[in-house]
């Protein structure tokens, strides 16, 4: 019985040796992309944001609320997900020429989850763009609904600007950014998410990396990195790149990129600093009142708008993915009741629907069409 034991018991060592140098091994692959190291590392570690070996939020932001364990959310996530989560069928889209647009019109197309192409004074912009069709670094897993990918990177211009608010895979992703990479001047990121761009072959001079709180000043356009409350990361360490939000500053407009973020007193600090806001772009979808404080619930997205005295709401991180557990459309649904009843300007457009920045058309509820 003993000897039956020691082999039992050595089977599995070298079961779980096996499986721990398999991951290992796995984990080498580009898409999850490089640690920082070297000069990038020593440069982070100046930041009054990175402590004990990671970055931190400006308050204390637990991964779980209070009471949340993983095993309860693992156990929703696989068992009690909403039936809904996914549309039942191919979601409405439309298609425009990028590519023939007047460089001078300020106009905005959504891509579907946070990814969006914005021209502002004459500038190309794209944001957290994931066009490979998962938010995942294995391509059957997170895949996008239907009718949510209509546009590649083929169908992109030239980018003046590429804009990365953190470097979780449906923000940053690798078949995306590796494509990209011919097409893109500039990019915009925070602190040690230059190291993926490096893994990836994009040139350092390409590469702005920036702390929070910090004027950048491009041809055409002011940018002012500001924080969010998040988290990051591609592999088993969180917190070694930092994650972030944007206020871009034209002569005649200023635009805010939210990120992905919970609620805090910092949507206050940054409307009292550089608003009032022509138009504020926020998370809105993915959110559990389990991981509250990584994520915003839908009403208060709209109070973050209202914190940052923004003119126009504009509500992403939705109709691409499933993340969450809530239906689909759960997230427009309740952000549009809280949005009619704060008084809150909305926009609302179907994918890939050509937007003018200055427009204040309402635009009709798509997604009640939808199963």
């Amino acid at each position: 019985m003993k000897k039956f034991f020691k082999r039992v018991l050595l089977g599995t060592i070298i079961l779980i040796t096996i499986l721990i140098i398999s991951t290992l091994v796995f984990m080498q692959q580009p898409q999850f992309g490089k640690a920082p190291s070297g000069a990038r590392l020593e440069k982070m570690k100046q930041s009054p944001r990175y402590k004990d070996g990671a970055f931190q939020n400006l308050s204390n932001t637990p991964a779980l609320t209070e009471g949340a364990s993983y095993y309860k959310v693992l156990k929703e996530f696989f068992f009690e997900k909403n039936k809904r989560s996914a549309p039942g069928e191919v979601l409405p889209s439309k298609k425009v020429d990028l590519k023939g647009l007047d460089s001078m019109d300020e106009v905005m197309i959504w891509f579907g989850h946070s990814s969006y192409y914005m021209q502002l004074n004459g500038k190309k912009i794209l944001v957290d763009p994931v066009f490979s069709g998962a938010a995942s670094p294995v391509s059957f897993t997170t895949k996008a609904f239907k009718g949510s990918d209509v546009y590649t990177v083929a169908d992109l211009p030239e980018i003046d600007y590429l804009f990365i608010s953190h470097d979780h895979y449906d923000h940053l992703d690798h078949k995306t950014i590796v494509e990209l990479r011919t097409k893109v001047k500039k990019v915009i990121m925070g602190l040690g998410v230059g190291g993926h761009f490096e893994h990836w072959g994009y040139d350092t001079a390409k590469l702005i990396e920036r702390d929070w709180y910090e004027d950048i000043t491009l041809d055409g356009l002011t940018v002012h990195t500001t924080p969010a409350r998040h988290f990051s990361g591609r592999g088993f360490k969180r917190n070694n790149t930092l994650w972030m939000s944007y206020v871009l500053e034209t002569p005649s407009k200023k635009i805010y990129i939210g990120g992905d973020s919970g609620y805090d007193t910092h949507f206050a600090e940054i409307g009292s600093k550089y608003g009032p806001f022509d138009l504020v772009m926020l998370e809105n979808g993915q959110y559990n009142e389990q991981w509250k404080y990584i994520h915003m619930q839908p009403e208060e997205v709209v109070q973050a708008a209202k914190d940052l005295n923004a003119k126009r709401l504009f509500p992403v991180h939705w109709s691409k993915f499933a993340l969450g557990l809530h239906a689909w459309d759960e997230p427009i649904i309740r952000v549009t009741a809280e949005a009619d009843r704060l008084a809150m300007p909305l926009m609302y457009p179907m994918i890939g629907e050509l937007v003018h920045i200055n427009d204040s058309t309402q635009y009709n509820k798509w997604w009640e069409q939808v199963k």
